[in-house]
């Protein structure tokens, strides 16, 4: 008998340790396709729950004389579509079936099934505990498995396994639920139902380790079908999905799904990014990039024989050892990050200014667009007040401010927020970089931008110093009316980046 609650407490445990990592799956998954972190996760948590109540509901209909098979049968449901979420995902992107709703409906089914299981484990174990101590027991078992599951996701199994392969660990560690229940219980179970439900736990098994073994060969057809060009490398770390793609003297590179740039055109977009503040200010030496792990604005920034020192902030190791080591990007940067001049840190921009108090006379913020809260708050009045803090009396920044006619309002939003944080003069840049259309640079200046001084010599491609005025020119379908500001509390160019671009996409 003791063995036998011991089997069951083990049923509760891992039942919890799965069923927050499918949740968490889900939304992020869905995030990395559709960007908009806080409706997938607000989607999913709610739909989440609300179908728990269903789940739980429902197993009031379940008879006291069938409950165990029931419950593996119910085990072995909820560990196929567990286990095969991410993939049903990946599927239903590369089919361009709704992500939305594929999402909706899988976190609805495994919700109903995980609202399932606590009432009729309690329900297995009322022979061998008080219902206090089964409460306590049942409640007490899940949590903690929830809490072990939320520390083993983003640091052990998504970095090692990529969200892929961690979506069907997760199915066969949910379907030993299943095999243990059903190997120590099987005499209890009458003979047809056994042999069902064995038949199933291997048809399950298969699948899982099936799509488990193959699933380097399935992630690579999906890069291929969902990628215009070869797929020359492609991993998953604990914050993003890196592709790079080559297609003769085109290389791509890919965050999450989104492009972060061609390098047929990409020097548009670097130059304009670093140029026009180094040809105002002579006294630029040091030099702090958020961002741009990539190289390609460092590469920029080392043509300038007076700069002494480029910091270089990143969140993702593996994008700058990347830039460090893929030949394809080494050449394109110009082995950037290996000179002597750069230093790299990793981790988070915003602690970054928070933790370091050193001075710099241009700060570079070469970040993703707002698509999510996360980097919503990197476009906030506070980040660009700590932005300004570290700026010498005479420094710059300059930001990447997404598309002035994609998401014009967004843009706008991010020039009005520098203005706001306390910079003395603001400037605005645009260019058109093919591979996205036309492009926004917001630079911020602590006494003034001035003007363009005597050129120095440099190596473009695109920028020289007679087209510095024409890249302030605003179009009439550029301009807005909006004072919009973006706060911490208030992430406003969130709102306004996902609006400007839901209408184009």
């Amino acid at each position: 008998m003791l063995r036998e609650s011991h089997i069951l407490l083990f049923s509760i445990f891992i039942a919890g340790l799965c069923s927050i990592v499918y949740e968490l799956l889900i939304a992020t998954t869905g995030s990395y396709f559709l960007g908009d972190s806080i409706t997938q996760f607000s989607l999913t948590i709610g739909v989440y729950m609300a179908f728990m109540g269903v789940g739980s509901y429902l197993s009031r209909f379940v008879k006291d004389t069938r409950l165990l098979p029931q419950f593996i049968g119910f085990e072995l449901v909820l560990a196929l579509f567990g286990g095969l979420s991410v993939p049903l995902l990946y599927l239903a992107y590369a089919l361009d079936i709704s992500v939305q709703a594929t999402s909706v409906t899988l976190t609805a089914i495994i919700g109903t099934l995980i609202g399932l299981e606590i009432p009729l484990l309690s329900r297995l174990m009322e022979k061998h505990y008080s219902l206090k101590a089964n409460l306590s027991n049942v409640l007490s078992l899940d949590y903690f498995g929830a809490l072990l599951a939320t520390l083993l996701f983003p640091f052990v199994f998504l970095p090692w396994l990529g969200i892929f392969k961690t979506s069907l660990m997760f199915g066969l560690i949910n379907l030993s639920i299943a095999m243990s229940l059903l190997w120590y219980f099987s005499p209890q179970i009458l003979d047809r139902p056994k042999y069902q439900l064995r038949l199933w736990l291997l048809i399950v098994s298969v699948i899982l380790l099936g799509t488990m073994v193959s699933s380097h060969s399935l992630n690579k057809a999906w890069n291929g079908h969902v990628f215009d060009d070869p797929v020359v490398h492609s991993e998953q770390t604990q914050y993003q999905q890196i592709v790079m793609t080559r297609h003769k003297n085109d290389v791509r590179l890919y965050l999450n799904g989104g492009l972060q740039f061609s390098s047929i055109d990409e020097y548009r977009y670097h130059e304009v990014l670093v140029h026009p503040a180094m040809q105002r200010n002579e006294a630029i030496e040091d030099v702090l990039v958020l961002g741009g792990g990539d190289g390609l604005a460092v590469r920029e920034l080392l043509k300038y024989d007076r700069i002494k020192k480029i910091t270089l902030v990143d969140l993702d190791p593996a994008v700058a050892k990347l830039a460090r080591e893929n030949h394809y990007l080494v050449a394109l940067n110009n082995n950037a990050l290996n000179s002597e001049k750069v230093t790299v840190w990793h981790g988070d921009a915003m602690v970054y200014l928070q933790e370091f108090k050193d001075k710099y006379d241009l700060v570079i913020i070469d970040l993703p667009d707002p698509k999510t809260v996360s980097l919503a708050r990197l476009y906030s009045l506070q980040f660009y007040r700590l932005v300004g803090n570290t700026l010498n009396e005479h420094g710059l920044l300059v930001t990447q401010a997404t598309s002035p006619f994609f998401a014009k309002d967004a843009f706008w939003s991010i020039r009005n927020t520098v203005a706001a944080s306390g910079m003395q003069e603001v400037n605005t840049f645009f260019v058109n970089v093919p591979s996205f259309g036309e492009w926004g640079f917001v630079m911020g200046c602590k006494s003034n931008c001035g003007s363009i001084r005597k050129e120095e010599q440099i190596d473009t491609r695109y920028y020289h110093s007679n087209i510095d005025d024409a890249l302030q020119v605003l179009a009439l379908d550029q301009t807005t009316r909006e004072k919009v500001i973006s706060t911490l509390d208030r992430p406003n160019v969130l709102y306004l980046y996902l609006e400007g671009w839901r209408h184009w996409n």
